[in-house]
């Protein structure tokens, strides 16, 4: 049975890339566009489609899917799209964003036709490039045979949240994970930065844990990129971690919380970002402690 579509990959940064690249493997016929057209000419290459517009992108696509920065870039870019949008195609929105910014999204899919599906992804680099993705979607019990292929293609398994995309349960659950992401990565960077002032073998508090309950395989992948200075190329870059940590922080204090662990990490990740690290990988944030 052919289950080849017709995608559009609007964003082609290290995660949209590497979703058109397996879109490619699955057989699919993909059109990619990004704000920087750089960033499409090894995919042309591979057999992707480059397209000088969002709205050239999407002008004969099935389904259209946005992996951008934020909210504002999505919506931006969806606008431009509009002209060559089909009514009825899918909308596979990818991107992180906040809680607040999903009911807008949602009201600009009716506005321009489109049938909806929130699937934001958790994984970097490595998962995202072997197609091992974990997808968190919502979206109608309708549409979710017609996005299958592309789902399936980008992530190993998809996990479904709820039916109306408007809701946002998808991009909550996504919050609560990159919360954790973030502190895990967090707490990679200060064990290091702590380790070093104290003169501690960073490789003996390893040991200490060596086959605990404490033992994280993230925290050893973190320490490693600290020590190793293997900080670029970014399996999740410190620009789209920060942006991220402030959007849980946002979430919690709509919700009257106060995270503590959330601001603090949203300000390391400021602060490496004013060093000029924005780019490399979120474990920069070790330099905030110097």
């Amino acid at each position: 049975m052919d289950n080849s579509m017709s995608v559009a990959v609007l964003g082609t940064g290290i995660m949209g890339a590497a979703m058109a690249r397996n879109l490619l493997r699955a057989g699919h016929k993909v059109s990619v566009w990004n704000r920087d057209p750089a960033k499409t000419e090894p995919l042309a290459a591979e057999g992707a489609l480059r397209a000088a517009s969002p709205a050239e992108a999407v002008e004969a696509a099935d389904v259209v899917l946005t992996m951008l920065y934020d909210a504002a870039a999505v919506a931006q870019v969806m606008r431009q799209a509009a002209p060559g949008i089909r009514a009825g195609t899918a909308w596979i929105q990818s991107t992180t964003v906040g809680v607040q910014d999903v009911p807008a999204l949602a009201a600009l899919a009716a506005d321009l036709g489109l049938d909806l599906v929130e699937a934001p992804v958790s994984g970097t680099r490595a998962p995202a490039e072997a197609g091992q993705l974990l997808v968190l979607a919502a979206g109608p019990e309708a549409i979710r045979p017609r996005v299958a292929p592309v789902l399936d293609a980008i992530g190993a398994r998809t996990l479904w949240t709820g039916e109306d995309p408007a809701k946002g349960s998808a991009a909550r659950l996504k919050l609560v994970v990159n919360s954790w992401v973030i502190a895990a990565s967090n707490a990679a960077g200060e064990v290091v930065a702590l380790a070093q002032a104290l003169g501690v073998d960073p490789g003996q508090f390893l040991n200490v844990l060596d086959g605990g309950p404490l033992d994280l395989p993230y925290l050893r992948t973190k320490m490693g990129l600290i020590l190793d200075d293997g900080l670029e190329p970014a399996s999740f870059a410190v620009d789209t971690a920060r942006k991220d940590a402030h959007l849980i922080v946002d979430a919690a204090a709509a919700e009257g919380l106060k995270l503590d662990g959330a601001e603090a990490a949203a300000a390391r990740l400021d602060r490496v970002a004013d060093q000029g690290r924005a780019k490399q990988d979120m474990a920069a944030a070790y330099h905030a402690s110097r």
